[in-house]
Protein backbone atom coordinates (compact mmCIF):
# COMPACT_ATOMS: atom_id res chain seq x y z
CA UNK A 1 0.00 0.00 0.00
CA UNK A 2 1.56 3.34 -1.01
CA UNK A 3 2.50 5.83 1.67
CA UNK A 4 0.56 9.10 1.85
CA UNK A 5 1.89 11.87 -0.39
CA UNK A 6 3.98 14.55 1.26
CA UNK A 7 3.10 18.17 0.58
CA UNK A 8 5.46 20.20 -1.58
CA UNK A 9 5.11 23.95 -1.43
CA UNK A 10 8.49 25.25 -2.59
CA UNK A 11 8.85 26.20 -6.28
CA UNK A 12 12.02 24.11 -6.70
CA UNK A 13 10.26 20.89 -5.72
CA UNK A 14 7.24 21.70 -7.88
CA UNK A 15 9.56 22.29 -10.84
CA UNK A 16 11.10 18.86 -10.32
CA UNK A 17 7.71 17.16 -9.99
CA UNK A 18 6.44 18.81 -13.17
CA UNK A 19 9.60 17.80 -15.01
CA UNK A 20 9.40 14.17 -13.91
CA UNK A 21 5.77 14.00 -15.03
CA UNK A 22 7.00 14.61 -18.59
CA UNK A 23 10.03 12.29 -18.55
CA UNK A 24 9.47 8.85 -20.10
CA UNK A 25 12.20 6.29 -20.81
CA UNK A 26 11.98 3.28 -23.09
CA UNK A 27 13.76 0.09 -22.06
CA UNK A 28 15.24 -2.36 -24.61
CA UNK A 29 14.02 -5.94 -24.95
CA UNK A 30 17.59 -7.12 -25.63
CA UNK A 31 18.73 -5.71 -22.29
CA UNK A 32 16.78 -8.39 -20.44
CA UNK A 33 18.25 -11.40 -22.29
CA UNK A 34 21.63 -13.12 -22.08
CA UNK A 35 24.05 -11.04 -24.09
CA UNK A 36 27.73 -10.40 -23.83
CA UNK A 37 30.89 -9.31 -25.56
CA UNK A 38 32.65 -10.58 -28.66
CA UNK A 39 34.72 -12.82 -26.36
CA UNK A 40 31.82 -14.53 -24.62
CA UNK A 41 29.00 -14.03 -22.18
CA UNK A 42 28.28 -14.88 -18.58
CA UNK A 43 24.80 -16.33 -18.15
CA UNK A 44 22.36 -15.10 -15.54
CA UNK A 45 19.71 -17.49 -14.19
CA UNK A 46 16.99 -14.83 -14.44
CA UNK A 47 17.83 -13.75 -18.00
CA UNK A 48 14.84 -13.69 -20.35
CA UNK A 49 14.45 -16.69 -22.65
CA UNK A 50 11.90 -15.23 -25.05
CA UNK A 51 9.86 -12.14 -25.80
CA UNK A 52 7.28 -13.09 -23.18
CA UNK A 53 9.98 -12.98 -20.49
CA UNK A 54 11.29 -9.67 -21.83
CA UNK A 55 7.84 -8.11 -21.69
CA UNK A 56 7.35 -9.38 -18.13
CA UNK A 57 10.68 -7.88 -17.06
CA UNK A 58 9.97 -4.57 -18.80
CA UNK A 59 6.58 -4.49 -17.10
CA UNK A 60 8.23 -5.03 -13.73
CA UNK A 61 10.62 -2.13 -14.35
CA UNK A 62 7.69 0.12 -15.26
CA UNK A 63 5.66 -0.96 -12.22
CA UNK A 64 8.51 0.05 -9.91
CA UNK A 65 9.68 3.23 -11.66
CA UNK A 66 6.46 4.55 -13.20
CA UNK A 67 8.28 6.09 -16.17
CA UNK A 68 9.05 3.22 -18.57
CA UNK A 69 5.76 2.52 -20.37
CA UNK A 70 7.27 1.19 -23.62
CA UNK A 71 9.79 -1.46 -24.61
CA UNK A 72 11.94 -1.35 -27.75
CA UNK A 73 12.02 -4.53 -29.83
CA UNK A 74 14.51 -5.97 -32.29
CA UNK A 75 13.07 -7.49 -35.44
CA UNK A 76 14.32 -11.07 -35.95
CA UNK A 77 15.28 -11.41 -32.28
CA UNK A 78 11.76 -10.57 -31.08
CA UNK A 79 9.68 -11.00 -34.26
CA UNK A 80 10.80 -14.14 -36.07
CA UNK A 81 8.75 -15.25 -39.05
CA UNK A 82 5.20 -16.14 -38.07
CA UNK A 83 5.03 -13.93 -34.96
CA UNK A 84 1.48 -12.80 -34.17
CA UNK A 85 1.76 -9.03 -33.68
CA UNK A 86 -1.67 -8.82 -32.05
CA UNK A 87 -0.63 -11.43 -29.48
CA UNK A 88 2.55 -9.46 -28.71
CA UNK A 89 0.45 -6.34 -28.14
CA UNK A 90 -1.86 -8.30 -25.86
CA UNK A 91 1.04 -9.71 -23.83
CA UNK A 92 2.61 -6.29 -23.46
CA UNK A 93 -0.69 -4.81 -22.33
CA UNK A 94 -1.08 -7.56 -19.74
CA UNK A 95 2.18 -6.31 -18.19
CA UNK A 96 1.08 -2.67 -18.29
CA UNK A 97 3.33 -1.59 -21.15
CA UNK A 98 3.25 -1.18 -24.93
CA UNK A 99 5.67 -1.79 -27.79
CA UNK A 100 7.97 1.13 -28.53
CA UNK A 101 10.59 1.62 -31.21
CA UNK A 102 11.09 -1.02 -33.89
CA UNK A 103 14.74 -1.87 -34.56
CA UNK A 104 15.49 -3.69 -37.83
CA UNK A 105 18.41 -6.15 -37.77
CA UNK A 106 20.77 -5.09 -40.56
CA UNK A 107 24.01 -6.59 -39.26
CA UNK A 108 23.60 -10.23 -38.29
CA UNK A 109 22.73 -12.10 -41.47
CA UNK A 110 25.60 -13.62 -43.45
CA UNK A 111 24.70 -11.55 -46.51
CA UNK A 112 25.66 -8.41 -44.59
CA UNK A 113 29.35 -9.29 -44.45
CA UNK A 114 30.13 -6.28 -46.68
CA UNK A 115 27.29 -4.16 -45.34
CA UNK A 116 23.56 -3.68 -45.83
CA UNK A 117 22.61 -0.48 -47.65
CA UNK A 118 26.29 0.19 -48.28
CA UNK A 119 26.88 -3.27 -49.72
CA UNK A 120 28.18 -3.23 -53.32
CA UNK A 121 25.76 -6.06 -54.20
CA UNK A 122 22.37 -4.62 -55.32
CA UNK A 123 20.57 -7.79 -54.25
CA UNK A 124 21.78 -7.31 -50.66
CA UNK A 125 20.76 -3.66 -50.75
CA UNK A 126 17.27 -4.72 -51.85
CA UNK A 127 17.08 -7.34 -49.10
CA UNK A 128 18.01 -4.75 -46.48
CA UNK A 129 15.43 -2.32 -47.83
CA UNK A 130 12.71 -4.99 -47.81
CA UNK A 131 13.58 -5.84 -44.21
CA UNK A 132 13.07 -2.19 -43.25
CA UNK A 133 9.75 -2.06 -45.09
CA UNK A 134 8.67 -5.23 -43.31
CA UNK A 135 9.67 -3.56 -40.04
CA UNK A 136 7.44 -0.59 -40.84
CA UNK A 137 4.56 -3.04 -41.28
CA UNK A 138 5.36 -4.52 -37.86
CA UNK A 139 5.45 -1.01 -36.37
CA UNK A 140 1.95 -0.33 -37.64
CA UNK A 141 0.68 -3.68 -36.40
CA UNK A 142 1.91 -3.00 -32.85
CA UNK A 143 1.19 0.75 -32.79
CA UNK A 144 4.79 1.99 -32.78
CA UNK A 145 5.78 5.45 -34.03
CA UNK A 146 9.52 4.94 -34.39
CA UNK A 147 11.71 3.00 -36.80
CA UNK A 148 15.18 3.13 -35.25
CA UNK A 149 18.10 2.37 -37.56
CA UNK A 150 21.66 1.47 -36.61
CA UNK A 151 24.08 0.15 -39.21
CA UNK A 152 27.27 -1.86 -38.87
CA UNK A 153 28.15 -0.83 -42.43
CA UNK A 154 31.65 0.31 -43.29
CA UNK A 155 35.00 -0.97 -44.51
CA UNK A 156 38.09 -2.27 -42.77
CA UNK A 157 40.73 -1.47 -45.39
CA UNK A 158 41.60 1.43 -47.71
CA UNK A 159 40.35 0.76 -51.21
CA UNK A 160 37.91 -1.91 -50.07
CA UNK A 161 34.97 0.05 -51.55
CA UNK A 162 34.04 3.44 -52.96
CA UNK A 163 33.16 5.65 -49.98
CA UNK A 164 31.14 8.15 -52.03
CA UNK A 165 29.21 5.36 -53.72
CA UNK A 166 28.34 3.89 -50.31
CA UNK A 167 27.04 7.30 -49.17
CA UNK A 168 24.85 7.49 -52.27
CA UNK A 169 23.47 3.99 -51.66
CA UNK A 170 22.47 5.01 -48.12
CA UNK A 171 20.89 8.22 -49.35
CA UNK A 172 18.75 6.38 -51.88
CA UNK A 173 17.67 3.62 -49.48
CA UNK A 174 16.73 5.99 -46.66
CA UNK A 175 14.66 8.10 -49.04
CA UNK A 176 12.74 5.00 -50.09
CA UNK A 177 12.08 4.08 -46.46
CA UNK A 178 10.92 7.61 -45.67
CA UNK A 179 8.46 7.50 -48.56
CA UNK A 180 6.70 4.56 -46.87
CA UNK A 181 6.21 6.31 -43.51
CA UNK A 182 2.78 7.48 -42.43
CA UNK A 183 2.33 11.02 -41.15
CA UNK A 184 2.65 9.83 -37.53
CA UNK A 185 5.78 7.75 -37.99
CA UNK A 186 9.37 8.86 -37.52
CA UNK A 187 12.72 7.57 -38.76
CA UNK A 188 15.60 7.72 -36.27
CA UNK A 189 19.10 7.46 -37.75
CA UNK A 190 21.89 6.46 -35.38
CA UNK A 191 25.62 6.92 -35.83
CA UNK A 192 28.76 5.26 -34.49
CA UNK A 193 32.41 6.21 -35.14
CA UNK A 194 33.77 2.65 -35.30
CA UNK A 195 33.09 -1.02 -34.55
CA UNK A 196 32.67 -3.29 -36.33
CA UNK A 197 34.08 -1.28 -39.26
CA UNK A 198 37.55 0.00 -38.42
CA UNK A 199 38.69 1.94 -41.51
CA UNK A 200 35.53 3.92 -42.17
CA UNK A 201 32.02 3.56 -40.84
CA UNK A 202 29.31 4.70 -43.26
CA UNK A 203 27.45 6.75 -40.62
CA UNK A 204 30.32 7.68 -38.35
CA UNK A 205 29.15 10.88 -36.66
CA UNK A 206 26.21 13.20 -36.04
CA UNK A 207 26.95 15.28 -39.12
CA UNK A 208 26.68 12.29 -41.43
CA UNK A 209 23.47 11.16 -39.72
CA UNK A 210 22.12 14.74 -39.97
CA UNK A 211 22.82 14.98 -43.70
CA UNK A 212 21.26 11.59 -44.39
CA UNK A 213 18.19 12.46 -42.31
CA UNK A 214 17.73 15.80 -44.07
CA UNK A 215 18.07 14.09 -47.41
CA UNK A 216 15.60 11.34 -46.44
CA UNK A 217 12.76 13.69 -45.54
CA UNK A 218 11.12 15.77 -42.78
CA UNK A 219 10.18 12.78 -40.62
CA UNK A 220 13.78 11.61 -40.30
CA UNK A 221 15.89 12.75 -37.34
CA UNK A 222 19.14 11.88 -35.60
CA UNK A 223 19.44 9.44 -32.71
CA UNK A 224 22.28 10.13 -30.26
CA UNK A 225 23.72 7.13 -28.42
CA UNK A 226 25.67 8.56 -25.48
CA UNK A 227 28.22 5.75 -25.81
CA UNK A 228 28.90 6.22 -29.53
CA UNK A 229 31.54 8.94 -29.30
CA UNK A 230 35.27 9.36 -28.98
CA UNK A 231 36.38 10.22 -25.46
CA UNK A 232 37.15 13.88 -26.15
CA UNK A 233 33.90 14.68 -27.94
CA UNK A 234 31.56 17.25 -26.46
CA UNK A 235 28.23 15.42 -26.64
CA UNK A 236 26.22 18.28 -25.18
CA UNK A 237 27.42 20.54 -28.00
CA UNK A 238 26.18 17.96 -30.52
CA UNK A 239 22.85 17.86 -28.69
CA UNK A 240 22.63 21.67 -28.66
CA UNK A 241 23.24 21.89 -32.42
CA UNK A 242 20.71 19.17 -33.22
CA UNK A 243 18.14 20.84 -30.96
CA UNK A 244 18.67 24.17 -32.67
CA UNK A 245 18.22 22.47 -36.04
CA UNK A 246 15.14 20.63 -34.71
CA UNK A 247 16.81 17.39 -35.74
CA UNK A 248 17.25 15.62 -32.39
CA UNK A 249 14.94 12.61 -32.57
CA UNK A 250 16.05 10.48 -29.65
CA UNK A 251 18.68 9.12 -27.30
CA UNK A 252 20.11 5.76 -26.43
CA UNK A 253 21.23 6.06 -22.82
CA UNK A 254 24.39 4.39 -21.55
CA UNK A 255 27.83 5.42 -20.34
CA UNK A 256 31.34 4.55 -21.41
CA UNK A 257 34.90 4.73 -20.17
CA UNK A 258 36.39 4.15 -23.61
CA UNK A 259 33.81 3.87 -26.38
CA UNK A 260 30.62 1.79 -26.63
CA UNK A 261 30.95 0.14 -23.23
CA UNK A 262 27.21 -0.22 -22.47
CA UNK A 263 27.70 0.90 -18.86
CA UNK A 264 24.81 2.08 -16.69
CA UNK A 265 24.03 5.75 -17.20
CA UNK A 266 26.12 8.12 -15.10
CA UNK A 267 28.41 5.40 -13.80
CA UNK A 268 31.47 7.13 -15.29
CA UNK A 269 30.53 10.78 -15.84
CA UNK A 270 27.19 11.87 -14.36
CA UNK A 271 28.09 15.54 -14.88
CA UNK A 272 28.23 14.95 -18.63
CA UNK A 273 24.71 13.49 -18.59
CA UNK A 274 23.59 16.49 -16.52
CA UNK A 275 25.13 18.85 -19.08
CA UNK A 276 23.28 17.07 -21.90
CA UNK A 277 20.00 17.42 -20.01
CA UNK A 278 20.84 21.06 -19.28
CA UNK A 279 20.92 21.77 -23.02
CA UNK A 280 17.45 20.24 -23.36
CA UNK A 281 16.05 22.32 -20.51
CA UNK A 282 17.81 25.39 -21.89
CA UNK A 283 16.12 24.84 -25.24
CA UNK A 284 12.78 24.60 -23.43
CA UNK A 285 13.48 27.87 -21.58
CA UNK A 286 14.05 29.61 -24.92
CA UNK A 287 10.81 28.17 -26.31
CA UNK A 288 8.18 29.10 -23.77
CA UNK A 289 9.09 26.44 -21.22
CA UNK A 290 7.95 23.56 -23.43
CA UNK A 291 10.30 20.57 -23.45
CA UNK A 292 11.13 19.31 -26.96
CA UNK A 293 9.64 16.00 -28.06
CA UNK A 294 12.47 13.49 -27.78
CA UNK A 295 12.41 9.69 -27.62
CA UNK A 296 14.45 8.78 -24.52
CA UNK A 297 15.59 5.16 -24.73
CA UNK A 298 18.08 2.90 -22.98
CA UNK A 299 20.50 0.76 -24.98
CA UNK A 300 22.42 -1.49 -22.64
CA UNK A 301 23.20 -5.21 -22.53
CA UNK A 302 24.79 -6.14 -19.25
CA UNK A 303 27.18 -9.04 -19.04
CA UNK A 304 28.10 -8.61 -15.33
CA UNK A 305 25.45 -6.56 -13.53
CA UNK A 306 22.07 -8.20 -12.87
CA UNK A 307 19.93 -7.11 -15.78
CA UNK A 308 16.83 -5.75 -14.06
CA UNK A 309 18.89 -4.05 -11.36
CA UNK A 310 21.06 -2.37 -13.99
CA UNK A 311 17.99 -1.22 -15.91
CA UNK A 312 16.33 0.31 -12.85
CA UNK A 313 19.62 1.84 -11.74
CA UNK A 314 19.94 3.63 -15.08
CA UNK A 315 16.33 4.83 -14.92
CA UNK A 316 16.77 6.21 -11.41
CA UNK A 317 20.00 8.01 -12.31
CA UNK A 318 18.38 9.45 -15.45
CA UNK A 319 15.46 10.77 -13.40
CA UNK A 320 17.79 12.28 -10.82
CA UNK A 321 20.00 14.04 -13.38
CA UNK A 322 17.02 15.23 -15.45
CA UNK A 323 15.53 16.70 -12.28
CA UNK A 324 18.80 18.41 -11.34
CA UNK A 325 19.07 19.94 -14.82
CA UNK A 326 15.58 21.39 -14.40
CA UNK A 327 16.88 23.45 -11.47
CA UNK A 328 19.27 25.57 -13.54
CA UNK A 329 18.21 29.23 -13.30
CA UNK A 330 18.26 30.04 -17.00
CA UNK A 331 17.18 33.64 -16.55
CA UNK A 332 20.09 34.34 -14.21
CA UNK A 333 22.42 32.30 -16.39
CA UNK A 334 21.52 34.34 -19.45
CA UNK A 335 22.36 37.60 -17.65
CA UNK A 336 25.70 36.26 -16.45
CA UNK A 337 26.53 35.01 -19.93
CA UNK A 338 25.76 38.41 -21.44
CA UNK A 339 28.14 40.01 -18.93
CA UNK A 340 30.87 37.50 -19.67
CA UNK A 341 30.96 36.42 -16.01
CA UNK A 342 32.40 32.97 -16.64
CA UNK A 343 32.87 31.90 -13.01
CA UNK A 344 29.40 32.90 -11.84
CA UNK A 345 27.78 31.35 -14.92
CA UNK A 346 29.53 28.04 -14.35
CA UNK A 347 28.50 28.07 -10.69
CA UNK A 348 24.83 28.25 -11.73
CA UNK A 349 25.25 24.85 -13.37
CA UNK A 350 27.38 23.44 -10.55
CA UNK A 351 24.86 24.43 -7.87
CA UNK A 352 22.06 22.70 -9.73
CA UNK A 353 24.18 19.58 -10.28
CA UNK A 354 25.12 19.38 -6.58
CA UNK A 355 21.55 19.86 -5.33
CA UNK A 356 20.15 16.84 -3.50
CA UNK A 357 16.86 16.01 -5.22
CA UNK A 358 16.21 12.79 -3.30
CA UNK A 359 13.31 14.16 -1.29
CA UNK A 360 11.57 15.50 -4.39
CA UNK A 361 11.97 12.15 -6.15
CA UNK A 362 10.38 10.39 -3.19
CA UNK A 363 7.45 12.83 -3.25
CA UNK A 364 6.97 12.20 -6.97
CA UNK A 365 7.06 8.42 -6.49
CA UNK A 366 4.59 8.53 -3.63
CA UNK A 367 2.21 10.61 -5.74
CA UNK A 368 2.40 7.84 -8.36
CA UNK A 369 1.88 5.10 -5.77
CA UNK A 370 5.44 3.85 -6.31
CA UNK A 371 8.06 2.62 -3.83
CA UNK A 372 10.42 5.27 -2.47
CA UNK A 373 13.42 3.32 -3.79
CA UNK A 374 12.57 1.20 -6.86
CA UNK A 375 15.88 -0.66 -6.78
CA UNK A 376 15.50 -1.72 -3.17
CA UNK A 377 11.87 -2.64 -3.89
CA UNK A 378 13.04 -4.90 -6.72
CA UNK A 379 15.60 -6.58 -4.47
CA UNK A 380 13.05 -7.27 -1.75
CA UNK A 381 10.23 -8.30 -4.08
CA UNK A 382 11.49 -11.80 -4.86
CA UNK A 383 10.79 -11.20 -8.57
CA UNK A 384 14.34 -11.98 -9.72
CA UNK A 385 14.57 -15.14 -7.64
CA UNK A 386 11.22 -16.40 -8.90
CA UNK A 387 12.12 -15.56 -12.50
CA UNK A 388 15.41 -17.41 -12.09
CA UNK A 389 13.66 -20.55 -10.78
CA UNK A 390 11.04 -20.54 -13.53
CA UNK A 391 13.49 -19.85 -16.34
CA UNK A 392 16.08 -22.38 -15.19
CA UNK A 393 13.35 -25.03 -15.17
CA UNK A 394 12.32 -24.08 -18.68
CA UNK A 395 15.92 -24.18 -19.87
CA UNK A 396 16.26 -27.68 -18.47
CA UNK A 397 12.99 -28.79 -20.07
CA UNK A 398 14.09 -27.36 -23.42
CA UNK A 399 17.54 -28.90 -23.15
CA UNK A 400 19.27 -25.50 -23.29
CA UNK A 401 22.85 -25.79 -22.05
CA UNK A 402 24.53 -22.60 -20.92
CA UNK A 403 28.11 -22.18 -21.98
CA UNK A 404 30.36 -19.31 -22.94
CA UNK A 405 29.62 -18.23 -26.50
CA UNK A 406 29.62 -15.17 -28.66
CA UNK A 407 26.90 -12.61 -28.03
Amino acid sequence: MPRPCEPSSDPQTERILSTLDQFRIETPSWGYADTGTRFGKFHQPAAALDLGDKLADAGQVHRLTGCCPTVAVHVLWDFPAGTDAAEVVRQAGAHGISIGSINPNLFQDQQYKLGSFGNPDPSVQRAALQHCLDSIAIARAVGSRFLSLWFADGTNYPGQDNIRARKQRFTDALRQIHERLSDEEELLIEYKPFEPAFYQTDIADWGMAYLLAKSAGPQAKVLVDTGHHYQAQNIEQIVAWLLDEQMLGGFHFNDRRYADDDLTLGSIDPYQVFRIFHEIHGYAFDHGGVLPEIAYMIDQSHNLKPKLEAMIQTVMVAQELFAKAALVDHAALSVLQSRGDIVAAERVLQRAFMTDVTAALVIWRRRQGLPDDPLEALRSSGYIEQAARDRMQRRAALGIHQSSSYA
